[in-house]
């Protein structure tokens, strides 16, 4: 039952953010064999002067369990 948590900066639209799920439950369907049903996406929006301190440091930066590393380190 994959749930996934998508932070993003603030301003996307209600459109996009069902965009963005539908995709991401498409590619976890694929990816691991499971149906619609097992899968929940959720969608935090992250004002862009609060993203190194709610999310860089915090699920980014030193996580060993980090599959996708950005390109950036905001504090260059």
């Amino acid at each position: 039952m994959p749930h996934v948590l998508v932070k993003l900066y603030a301003g996307r639209t209600d459109q996009q953010k069902i965009k963005l799920a539908e995709a991401i439950t498409k590619a976890v369907m694929s990816t691991l064999k499971l149906g619609e049903e097992s899968i929940s996406v959720a969608v935090e929006d992250i004002a862009p002067a609060q993203w190194t301190e709610k999310v860089y440091k915090l699920d980014i930066l030193n996580n060993p369990k980090l599959y996708k590393k950005p390109g950036y380190d905001p504090e260059d």
